[in-house]
């Protein structure tokens, strides 16, 4: 069961200018952790479309009967629509979302950049990508451990399961080897956005991405205070003022934000 709260997990999309942004949320996650900074981008001009990912917003058991590459059409075919209503597309993502956000650069070096937020190509307590095959025969989900919020009163504007679906582990850890592999065919501009308080994704994740992208364009923030959710947490005013001021340096030639 999804944690109790008033917030709904349905996608959102905000319709503004030329100029469009990709919010992918992440695993056991939904839209809503995208929509403190979706919101702020939106209000700045630009379009914003923020997909419910396959096996998301429903039940754990669900999550458990979806394959990778169902998260990997399905934000193809998010980016398909977001580009037939803008000259020029970002894709961003949280967590697996930033995987996701890296497979989408690895397929298509034509878009304009890539927003990575505590990006999980690498994860702490990395053994549960070995046993996590074995276990899901034998578990379907697992509990998860305590929460790392700055802010806990943030907390209450995401969404997500509150027990870790294996199967659908296993899925995520196939996603990262994955993009993992694709990584060297990145080249377009990134940013890379990591927290030392964070407790499913270290900051040595940006060191990763940095050493095997073919681009050297990267662009880095070091939060301090924020857990995991850096979309929501206590830094993601930062984060989003960085995410704005990332696109604006990166637009191409005589390109505006808004209408």
């Amino acid at each position: 069961m999804p944690q109790p709260n008033t917030i709904t997990p349905g996608p959102f999309f905000l319709a503004g200018g030329p100029v469009g942004v990709l919010l992918i949320h992440g695993f056991t996650g939904a839209p809503p952790e995208m929509r403190r900074l979706g919101d702020f981008l939106h209000r700045e001009g630009l379009t914003v479309s923020a997909p419910l990912l396959p096996g998301h917003g429903t039940t754990v058991a669900d999550c458990n009967g979806v394959r990778w590459q169902q998260w990997a059409a399905h934000v193809e075919a998010a980016l398909a629509d977001l580009r037939a209503r803008c000259d020029t597309v970002f894709v961003s993502g949280l967590s697996m979302g930033g995987v996701l956000a890296l497979h989408l650069a690895a397929q298509h070096p034509d878009l304009a950049g890539a927003l990575l937020y505590a990006p999980a190509i690498q994860v702490s307590g990395g053994w549960r990508q070995w046993v996590a095959p074995l276990l899901k025969h034998v578990v379907r989900t697992l509990p998860k451990g305590k929460d790392d919020w700055a802010d806990p009163d943030a907390r209450a504007l995401g969404w997500s399961y509150d027990q870790y679906p294996v199967a659908g582990a296993h899925q995520l850890f196939k996603l990262i080897a994955h993009v993992r592999r694709s990584l060297p065919r990145v080249t377009v501009p990134l940013l890379i956005v990591t927290s030392k308080s964070d407790r499913t994704v270290p900051p040595a994740a940006a060191d990763l991405i940095a050493r095997h992208v073919a681009t050297d364009d990267i662009t880095r923030l070091a939060l301090e205070r924020s857990g995991h959710v850096v979309t929501l947490d206590a830094d993601w005013q930062l984060v989003a003022e960085k995410t704005q001021a990332f696109i604006r340096a990166h637009l191409p030639a005589e390109s505006e934000i808004g209408t």
